[in-house]
């Protein structure tokens, strides 16, 4: 915890803006310090306070969450979906040490939202930490939705293929053999399949079996790859920047 504290604690100075902001901080830390019942009680009580910044409400969390205190966990969760990657990432490293079961069934819920996926990339490693029965399924579920051409979360397909190879669930081969088509997946999802016994050339033999076959129309045209959907490239998206074909 101790690395992951100072960066949260550093981050959050260079937000304060008044001295009073400075006199609360120095409160927190004095409090995260001392690591006794009654500095706890205070903590949560910072988390449902009126008015409370955000960056207080986050290392109270923080501090509460590494130390198993599950009133932790709404807060953890909010900051788990916020649009600042930094704050998720800190939000998932204590939801990680939280040991509440409820956390698998809510990083599961951000990650396979899709109107969420922006934001996916922090629950779905916290997923592949946490090795949960709900883990493989909604990496599975994550990657298949996104293994469209020129889709542009291709950060978050990524961390499914690598999060399915650390899991080690042979229920992944199909997703992680079709990740094996997509460029910017394939070497990653290559090891991953290794890392469940599925051999490079199987691998490559089903990959060719998806793309070769007659023209049907849909893959038609001289020159054109298989697969490849004709049209003007994606362009960044807030989650993974190009597409996976581009």
């Amino acid at each position: 915890m101790e690395e992951e504290f100072h960066e949260l604690t550093d981050r959050v100075r260079a937000e304060l803006r008044s001295p009073q902001d400075l006199v609360a901080y120095e409160r927190l830390l004095g409090l995260a310090r001392k690591n006794t019942p009654a500095g706890r009680e205070e903590l949560a009580r910072m988390l449902v306070a009126v008015e409370r910044p955000l960056w207080a409400r986050e290392i109270a969390a923080f501090i509460l969450g590494c130390a198993g205190d599950k009133r932790a966990f709404e807060t953890l969760v909010l900051l788990l979906n916020y649009r600042d990657p930094v704050r998720c990432a800190t939000a998932a490293h204590a939801l990680g040490r939280l040991g509440d079961p409820r956390t698998a069934r809510a990083a599961a819920a951000l990650a396979t939202n899709p109107l969420r996926t922006a934001y996916a990339l922090h629950p779905v490693r916290l997923l592949a930490e946490l090795r949960a029965p709900q883990s493989v399924p909604a990496l599975i579920a994550t990657l298949e939705r996104l293994l469209t051409p020129h889709n542009p979360y291709w950060r978050v397909a990524l961390a499914c293929v690598e999060g399915l190879g650390a899991l080690g669930d042979r229920r992944a081969v199909p997703a992680l053999t079709a990740a094996v088509t997509h460029p910017r997946l394939a070497a990653a999802a290559a090891a991953s399949l290794a890392r469940l016994g599925v051999h490079e050339d199987v691998t490559a033999a089903d990959g060719a079996a998806a793309t070769d076959g007659p023209d049907d129309g849909e893959n038609a045209g001289a020159g054109r790859p298989a697969g490849r959907v004709p049209g003007p490239e994606r362009g960044a998206g807030p989650g993974g920047g190009q597409g996976l074909s581009g």
